[in-house]
C-alpha cells in the first residue's frame, strides 16, 4: 500500500523514472499495430510469401485464424543460416543498404520491407516457420512462442522449395487483445476479403483460401495482362462485373493507370466494390474515392458508388508507403496529378462507352416477366388461324359479345408506327424544335443526304410504337429497345448544356452585399487556395483574415443559393478529397434540372419521325446510356432471351 502511494506520488509529481522497454514488450507494443486481427497476420505473411516469388499460395484458417492460420508458398525459401534472424526484429532480405552503408527508403520495390511481422506475430502467438530454400537439400524449421525462440531443428518439406508459416494461438499472449476480436464469422470473413485483394493485384498467382477446413476460394493462375486480370476479377466480383466494366489504360508523367470500372448503371448501394492498387499493394486512400467521385458526378446520384478496380504503377521515388506499420496508407508526392489521371482515365473511358447501358438492365427487365399459360377470365379469346400477312393481318378474333370492339391503345396516333419498307430509303428524321440553336440541327440530326440504311442496324433500332405516351418500342435486328423518353431526353439536353458550358466562362452574379463565411483557420486557406479553380466555375472567393473567406459571386446557374452552406461543402471536400465537388455537383444538379424542365416530358405523344430522331441522337451523344442519376435509359432485350421467355428455347 505505502509502495503503491509512493509510486502514485511520483507519477503525479512528473519523477517517474526513464526506463528502456524489454525486447519482449517491444515487440508486443509493435505487434498491436501490425497485427491488428488474424487478417492483418495473413496480409503480412502473404505479401512475404508474394515477395518471395510465390507462384502458388495455399492459405488455412481455423476458427477466425484465432486458433490457427498456415500459410504456404513455393517460393525460394529461407535459407538455414537466415532462419534465425527471419524472427528478429527489423531484419529483412528486402532492404539493401549502399556502399556507404544507407538504406534508401524512398525506393521500396517489395510489398514487405520493415522486417517487423514475423518477430511482431512470434511475440503474441505460437510461431512455426519450415522451410527449405533452392539451393539446399534438407528443409529447417523454427519456432517462437510468445518471444521465446526455440533452436533450429531438421524437418520434413513436401515441396521442392518454399516455406510454409504456421500460427496457432494468436494473441494467447495478450489476452487483452482476443476481447476486442469480433465473432470467427466475421473475422473470417476479413480473411476472404484480404485474400480477395491480393488475388486481384497478382493475377498469375494462383491462390486457395480453406476456412475451417472448407475450401472456400480456389482461384488458378491468370496469364499476365488485361485479360488474365479480367478473368481473376470476373471469378471474384462475379460475371456481371466482367459484363460491365470498362478497360482504363492511361499514363501522364510516368504515372500509368490500367484497371477495370463499371457503367454507370452497373452501381452499387455502397464503396465496398472500389478498389486501389499501387504497385501491387492495396491500399486504402481517400483520394480514390474522391476521384471516382468526381468522374461519376454526371452520371450517378449521390447515394450510389461505381464499381471500380484500378492499378497505379509510379515510380517508387513519387509515393512513401512508409506511413503506416500495417502499410495499407500511402502518401503521393503530386496527389494532384494522381487524381487527374484517375478522372481524366474514367472519363475517357465513359466517353467511349457512348451509349451503352448496363448487361444488368437487361437481365432485370427480364426477372420482372412472368409467362402466363391463359387468362383466368372465365371465358378467353378464340382466335382462328392467322393469315398470310402475318399477325398484322389477324383479324379473326373471335371474342364476347361484351368485349370492346376496339382495343385501345394500338389504334390512337403515332402508337404504332408501321412503315413500308418498299420505300426507296427511309426517311431521315427531323430534329426536335428544342433541339436546334441559331438554325443549325443538333447533334445526332442526318440532315445530309446518306446511303440507304435499313434502320434495323442502327444500335437502337426503329421506332414501332409509344406505350403509355412515355415509352418508346424499337425493333433491332436481333432484339428490341424500350426507351424511356423522357430520361433519354433529358441526358441529351445536360450534355448540350455541359458542351456550352465548356465552350465559355460560367456565367457569374455579383452579391448585392459580399458575404462573410467564417471557417476554420485551416479550412479558410484552402479554400482561399483553390479561388482561381472556383473562379473558373463562377465563384468568386477571398480570403478575409485568419478564419473566414468573403465571397463576391456565385454561378448564375445557382440563382438564389446558400453561400454560407456551399463553401462550408467546399471546404469539407477540400479537407477529404482535396477538390471542390460540391462546387461541382450543384452546378451539375442545376444544369440537371434545367435539363429535365428542358426535355421532353412524360405524356407527351411523339410522332415517328420525333421518336426515330430522338434514338439517332441518342446514338450519337456519350453516355445517353443512362440518365443524370445513374439510371437507364433504355432497356434492350435479345431475341433469344424473348425466346426463353416463350418455350422456343
Amino acid at each position: 500500500m505505502i509502495v503503491a502511494r509512493i509510486r502514485r506520488r511520483a507519477y503525479l509529481s512528473g519523477h517517474m523514472p526513464i526506463r528502456r522497454l524489454s525486447p519482449e514488450t517491444v515487440n508486443r507494443i509493435a505487434a498491436g499495430e501490425v497485427v491488428e486481427r488474424p487478417a492483418s497476420a495473413i496480409k503480412e505473411l502473404v505479401e512475404n510469401a508474394l515477395d518471395a516469388g510465390g507462384s502458388n499460395i495455399e492459405i488455412q484458417a481455423d476458427g477466425g485464424g484465432l486458433s490457427r492460420i498456415l500459410i504456404a508458398d513455393d517460393g525460394k525459401g529461407i535459407p538455414k543460416a537466415e532462419l534465425p534472424l527471419a524472427i528478429e526484429r527489423h531484419a529483412t532480405s528486402k532492404l539493401e543498404p549502399d556502399d556507404a552503408g544507407d538504406v534508401d527508403l524512398l525506393r521500396i520495390h517489395t510489398l514487405g520491407f520493415r522486417g517487423e511481422a514475423l518477430p511482431s506475430i512470434g511475440s503474441v502467438a505460437r510461431l512455426s516457420i519450415t522451410t527449405r530454400s533452392r539451393d539446399e537439400k534438407e528443409a529447417w524449421a523454427i519456432q517462437v512462442e510468445g518471444g521465446d525462440t526455440r533452436a533450429l531443428s531438421p524437418a520434413a518439406f513436401p515441396g521442392p522449395h518454399g516455406a510454409r508459416v504456421e500460427v496457432r494461438d494468436l494473441f494467447y499472449a495478450t489476452p487483452a487483445r482476443l476481447k476486442f476480436m469480433k465473432s470467427e464469422r466475421a473475422e473470417a470473413m476479413a480473411i476472404s476479403e484480404e485474400i480477395k485483394r491480393q488475388a486481384m493485384a497478382h493475377e498469375a498467382v494462383a491462390f486457395t483460401l480453406s476456412l475451417d477446413g472448407k475450401v472456400t476460394l480456389r482461384l488458378p493462375a491468370e496469364h499476365p495482362g488485361d485479360e488474365g486480370r479480367l478473368k481473376r476479377l470476373s471469378a471474384l466480383l462475379g460475371r456481371d462485373f466482367e459484363a460491365n466494366a470498362l478497360l482504363i489504360d492511361q499514363e501522364r508523367d510516368g504515372v500509368r493507370l490500367t484497371g477495370y470500372a463499371g457503367l454507370p448503371t452497373y452501381s452499387r448501394g455502397n464503396a465496398a466494390h472500389q478498389f486501389l492498387f499501387v504497385n501491387g499493394r492495396p491500399v486504402k486512400d481517400r483520394l480514390l474515392q474522391g476521384a471516382l467521385r468526381g468522374a461519376y458526378a454526371d452520371f450517378l446520384a449521390r447515394d450510389r458508388h461505381p464499381a471500380a478496380v484500378l492499378f497505379l504503377e509510379i515510380d517508387p521515388l513519387f509515393v512513401d508507403v512508409n506511413v503506416h506499420p500495417a502499410k495499407a496508407e500511402v502518401r503521393f508526392r503530386d496527389p494532384a496529378l494522381v487524381r487527374g489521371l484517375i478522372v481524366g482515365a474514367l472519363r475517357h473511358a465513359l466517353h467511349a462507352a457512348g451509349h451503352r447501358a448496363s448487361t444488368t438492365v437487361a437481365a432485370d427487365a427480364l426477372s420482372g416477366f412472368q409467362a402466363h399459360t391463359g387468362l383466368n377470365t372465365g371465358a378467353a379469346y378464340s382466335p382462328s388461324s392467322p393469315s398470310a400477312q402475318g399477325f398484322s393481318g389477324w383479324t379473326g378474333w373471335s371474342q364476347p359479345a361484351a368485349a370492346a370492339q376496339v382495343l385501345p391503345g394500338l389504334n390512337e396516333r403515332s402508337a404504332r408506327v408501321e412503315p413500308t419498307w418498299e420505300q426507296p430509303s427511309w426517311p431521315q428524321p427531323a430534329p426536335f424544335a428544342s433541339q436546334q440553336t441559331d438554325g443549325q440541327p443538333a447533334p445526332g440530326h442526318f440532315g445530309n443526304p446518306a446511303p440507304v440504311v435499313d434502320p434495323l442496324d442502327y444500335p437502337l433500332g426503329a421506332a414501332r410504337g409509344q406505350l403509355h405516351a412515355n415509352y418508346i418500342v424499337a425493333q433491332t435486328r436481333d432484339g428490341l429497345v424500350i426507351v424511356d423518353q423522357h430520361a433519354a431526353h433529358e441526358r441529351l439536353v445536360y450534355e448540350r448544356m455541359k458542351a456550352q458550358m465548356a465552350q465559355g466562362a460560367v456565367t457569374r452574379q455579383a452579391l448585392l452585399t459580399p458575404e462573410v463565411v467564417d471557417l476554420d483557420p485551416a479550412e479558410a486557406e484552402r479554400v482561399a487556395a483553390k479561388a482561381d479553380e472556383l473562379a473558373e466555375m463562377g465563384l468568386i472567393v477571398e480570403a478575409f483574415g485568419a478564419g473566414a473567406v468573403l465571397v463576391r459571386e456565385t454561378p448564375a446557374l445557382l440563382g438564389d443559393t446558400d453561400v454560407q452552406g456551399l463553401i462550408r461543402d467546399i471546404a469539407d471536400d477540400l479537407a477529404e478529397h482535396g477538390a471542390a465537388l460540391s462546387l461541382k455537383e450543384r452546378m451539375a444538379e442545376v444544369c440537371g434540372t434545367m435539363a429535365c424542365h428542358g426535355s421532353v416530358r412524360s405524356g407527351r405523344v411523339l410522332s415517328a419521325p420525333e421518336m426515330n430522331a430522338l434514338l439517332r441522337q441518342m446514338e450519337a451523344t456519350p453516355h445517353s446510356g443512362q440518365c443524370n442519376h445513374g439510371r437507364p435509359t433504355y432497356v434492350e432485350l435479345k431475341l433469344h432471351d424473348l425466346e426463353k421467355l416463350f418455350g422456343r428455347r
